[in-house]
Formats: C-alpha cells, sequence, structure tokens
C-alpha cells in the first residue's frame, strides 16, 4: 500500500488532476467535512458492496478516513480484491484540517 500526504493530495487537486478520491467513513461524518471524495463505508468494502469501484481496478484509487486507520483497512482489502493501485491518504482529515483547516476541497 502506498501513502500519500495531505499536502501532496491537496497539490493535486488544485492543479485539477481527475482523481478518483474514496471516503470510507461513515456518512455523518463525510456530511460534517469532506474533500469531495466518493463515500462508501469501510463496512461496505469489507461486504464487498463496491459496485462505485467497477472498472478502477487499474487506476489509482486515494483512499480517506478521519485518521488513516479504516482508510488503511480499505485498502489493504481492496488490494487483495484485485485493486492495483490503492493510496491511503496519511493522518486522514484530521491532518487536512490542521493543515488547511475545514474548507471542502
Amino acid at each position: 500500500m502506498q501513502t500519500i500526504t495531505v499536502e501532496e493530495l491537496k497539490s493535486r487537486l488544485d492543479a485539477g488532476e481527475k482523481l478518483n478520491v474514496i471516503d470510507v467513513r461513515e456518512p455523518n461524518e463525510h456530511a460534517q467535512f469532506n474533500i469531495g471524495g466518493t463515500l462508501i463505508p469501510l463496512g461496505q468494502i469489507m461486504s464487498m458492496q463496491i459496485d462505485d469501484l467497477n472498472g478502477l481496478e487499474d487506476q489509482e484509487l486515494i483512499v480517506y478516513c478521519r485518521s488513516g486507520n479504516r482508510s488503511a483497512q480499505a485498502c489493504l482489502f481492496l488490494e487483495t480484491m484485485g485493486f492495483k493501485h490503492c493510496i491511503n491518504l496519511m493522518g486522514g482529515m484530521n491532518a487536512w484540517e490542521d493543515q488547511f483547516g475545514n474548507k471542502n476541497a
């Protein structure tokens, strides 16, 4: 599993790169603050309810949660399912808020 820092991700988002960003937090966490990622809670990934990811097996997936723990679990699980380029956002939304505040991307 690869990792990315919040600074690297923000730079790529600001540059307008088309990224596959996945939020594995719960819907209430996503509603409070998010950076535009597609919401697929960790529980759905663990139960293989990942229709939104069909066709992305060979593409880069940047996965985030609140602190980086759930997203690391999601990356490991997705890799066992054949996703080749899962990248965990180090520190998750906690690190994003520490660095940039709680403004959406």
